[in-house]
């Protein structure tokens, strides 16, 4: 008995050693660790290097800024390229007897409907058809669309009936074609500045009476509006619809069709204009499933059609961009972009929350870059941000915090110029230094 009492003595000595020491170890790596300095850089922490190209005016971006594949997501960071949100409204336009058109319930219903297809599409992009046995990397879309009202009273889902004899009707050809004319978005379209108008229009019934006339279901984009025929009478339902509206408004983002001509990339080649695939040559090798094609398919876009969408509504003046929503303007901090790697910002960007480079991150940004109001650029110990030529800014009027720069110890965050980089909008700017720089 006394035997054992002296090992568990023993033992409860033995843990207190253990425990003492580990207490003692943590205590000791807790006064030996340099805390982590942080403050908003100053002129003086700046590493200057020579522009290995020309830049046409400060802040104006390098040529890459203006390369459609700049903006296609790298899919090893896809929260670099933000989601952006098209903002639209449904018009259905009706004769005045509402004989020509969607009853209202049946027309909300089918318009909801339309949306989650052609949503569908842009969520589950396909491998292209086009060139035969071709490796086109098959990239998320990254853009969306989100019904919006012009009044968010309570009344308004942003989906208007209208009954009228004169514009509701849709003429593709012959001596009343109107097609292309905008008297329907002047009397009827609903914040046309912001959001993208879509009307669901029938084919004039004189039109559908001509044996020579085609009222099939058929499209046409024009700026801020799209307009869609043909859908009601030819009971076209809401998942084949949805090829004609994500086709609409490819166009919209700046895409053209491709099978007779140039579109601008390379990726999308000519093609014969097959509807279908078929056992005949040249539609059993040569049918075309892009989206900008005229096919029964419609559900692929390439990298460069990506990008091409993506630069458009980039551009701070293109018009488009004012249908987006500005998701970019607040600050969200579960948006947090933080680059661990070395990544190149090759196209303009729009952030919705801080930008964090890492213990052994190198960011080069090249473009315009907008960080939304309140939020801050942190360089950690070890991690490097190049500014080469580019522009930082408040897209939305506002100001953001400034580039913060963090030291612990000899290790610290690294700030580089290359050429004339423009850092505008920011209640930090790099002035003189208070205190010594972190060097």
């Amino acid at each position: 008995m006394k035997h054992l009492f002296a090992w568990q003595l023993r033992a409860r000595g033995g843990l207190f050693l253990r425990a003492l020491l580990f207490f003692c170890a943590s205590a000791w790596l807790l006064t030996c660790t340099p805390a982590v300095e942080k403050r908003f850089a100053t002129a003086a922490d700046v590493r200057h290097r020579p522009s290995d190209e020309p830049v046409r005016r400060p802040g104006a971006g390098r040529a890459c800024c203006r390369e459609y594949l700049s903006y296609a997501p790298d899919t090893l960071h896809l929260d670099h390229t933000p989601v952006k949100y098209i903002r639209v409204n449904f018009h259905i336009m009706n004769a005045a007897d509402s004989s020509r058109n969607f009853a209202e319930a049946e027309g909300r219903k089918y318009v909801h409907e339309l949306l989650r297809y052609a949503t569908a599409n842009l969520e589950r992009n396909r491998k292209m058809f086009l060139p035969p046995g071709n490796d086109t990397p098959v990239l998320p879309v990254r853009y969306r669309y989100v019904l919006t009202p012009a009044q968010h009273d309570g009344t308004d889902d942003g989906i208007y009936f209208h009954y009228d004899d004169e514009l509701s009707f849709y003429v593709v050809k012959g001596a009343n074609r109107n097609n292309h004319t905008r008297d329907v978005i002047r009397r009827y379209g609903i914040g046309t500045d912001s959001i993208l108008n879509i009307f669901l229009m029938p084919h004039h019934p004189d039109s559908i009476a001509s044996p020579t006339y085609k009222g099939t279901g058929c499209g046409i984009a024009l700026t801020d509006a799209v307009k869609l025929a043909g859908i009601y009478e030819n009971e076209i339902p809401p998942w084949e619809a949805r090829k004609m509206l994500n086709h609409e408004i490819g166009h919209i983002l700046g895409l053209a069709h491709t099978w007779a001509y140039n579109d601008g990339c390379d990726d999308t080649p000519r093609n014969p204009g097959c509807w279908i695939r078929g056992e005949e040559p040249p539609c059993d090798s040569l049918a075309s499933n892009n989206v900008m094609d005229y096919n029964v398919y419609q559900n692929a876009w390439t990298p460069c059609q990506i990008g091409k969408a993506h630069y458009a509504m980039s551009r701070l003046h293109a018009r488009v961009r004012r249908l987006l929503q500005p998701r970019w303007c607040v600050r969200h901090p579960d948006r947090t972009i933080v680059v661990r790697d070395s990544v190149h910002w090759r196209g303009m960007k729009d952030l919705e929350g801080d930008l964090v480079i890492a213990d052994g991150g190198v960011l080069q940004i090249s473009c315009r870059v907008s960080l939304p109001k309140g939020a801050r650029i942190v360089v950690e110990p070890g991690g490097r941000l190049i500014l080469d030529n580019c522009r930082l800014h408040n897209a939305c009027g506002d100001q953001w915090l400034g580039i913060e720069l963090q030291r612990q110890g000899k290790r610290r965050g690294e700030l580089v110029f290359v050429g004339k980089p423009v850092i505008d909008d920011v209640q930090h700017p790099l002035a003189l230094p208070q205190k010594a720089p972190l060097n």
